[in-house]
């Protein structure tokens, strides 16, 4: 008799689990999940893009800093224009 009665337990747990993962909710938590995995997966992807630029342009010598060059001095062939 414990036997069945802890069946019977189990199964009605099983099923109320089922049921909330097939229900309204468990499709909406479904896809918050999918969505929050799609956002870190972009983060991610994002930082190793910035990361792999800082890379080439140290690589290249052309991480120019920005306080060298202003707006009010246009580049001009490689050298500042006269003012």
């Amino acid at each position: 008799m414990a036997a069945g009665v802890a069946i019977g337990v189990l199964a009605v747990r099983k099923v109320s689990r089922v049921k909330s993962t097939l229900g309204p909710e468990g499709l909406n938590r479904a896809v918050g999940q999918v969505g929050d995995s799609i956002s870190e997966f972009a983060d991610a992807f994002r930082s190793g893009m910035r990361e792999r630029e800082a890379d080439l342009k140290a690589a290249l010598g052309v991480d120019v800093p920005a306080s060298s060059q202003t707006a009010a001095q246009p580049v001009v062939a490689g050298r500042r224009a006269a003012s």
